[in-house]
């Protein structure tokens, strides 16, 4: 009789014990707009390595080429750290961009000469603010702490990239894709490149580069953002 309480005891014990580790485990589970940030901006990181690598291979601009290569070395940095934190958290996270970014890619290989370099810098411009723009989502409304600090951590980063690309756009006459009331990307009075359409557009109505926080705070970002 007193083996069974002692293995009651054990046992109970052990029940203890189990009781807060799940609780703890259970605790760590990113919430739905963590989960699809980590997704949609390694994604991102896909979309602008490989169009980095398009712009060293067909840009007639050198500036294009030089940004592209910059673009690509900083989305590759930066998804290192992605991988990190989905590791951590256990997120599983896409192998390959979008549909639409990869019918984007396919328009790039297409094109040639000044075509690829408009059609390279409109897809970049578009699909930066689409990505401060739920960068700044996350920031103001994530849960986990280290995903938070990822976005963060982003923002500056996109935010030059996204500079830079309009001070380049500007010097070479291609048009700056600017935003509706309604949030549509619109390219005002031009012609959007292919793969744009789609995107999610630059807050506010200016060319101005979108200042940290004037996010939409309409939720979780797209995983189509490019």
């Amino acid at each position: 009789m007193l083996g069974f309480k002692r293995l009651g005891l054990l046992a109970a014990l052990v029940l203890v014990g189990i009781a807060p580790a799940a609780a703890a485990q259970a605790a760590v589970q990113p919430s739905q707009q963590d989960t699809q940030y980590l997704q949609a901006i390694h994604q991102v990181n896909l979309f602008e390595i490989t169009k980095g690598e398009l712009a060293g291979q067909k840009a007639q601009n050198q500036g294009i080429t030089d940004l592209g290569q910059r673009i690509g070395t900083d989305h590759t940095q930066l998804d290192q750290t992605v991988e990190e934190v989905a590791n951590q958290l256990g997120v599983e996270l896409p192998s390959q961009p979008t549909a639409d970014q990869q019918d984007a890619v396919d328009q790039l290989n297409n094109a040639s000469g000044e075509e690829f370099d408009q059609l390279w810098l409109t897809s970049n411009l578009t699909g930066h603010v689409q990505a401060i723009q739920a960068t700044q989502t996350e920031i103001s409304q994530g849960s986990d702490s280290s995903v938070i600090e990822l976005a963060q951590t982003a923002l500056p980063t996109l935010q030059t990239h996204y500079d830079e690309l309009v001070e380049l756009a500007n010097q070479l006459g291609v048009p700056v894709p600017q935003a509706t009331g309604t949030g549509t990307a619109s390219p005002g009075t031009t012609t959007p490149g292919p793969g744009t359409t789609t995107e999610t557009p630059t807050p506010g109505t200016t060319t101005e580069s979108p200042a940290p926080g004037g996010g939409t705070g309409t939720g979780s970002p797209a995983p189509g953002m490019s």
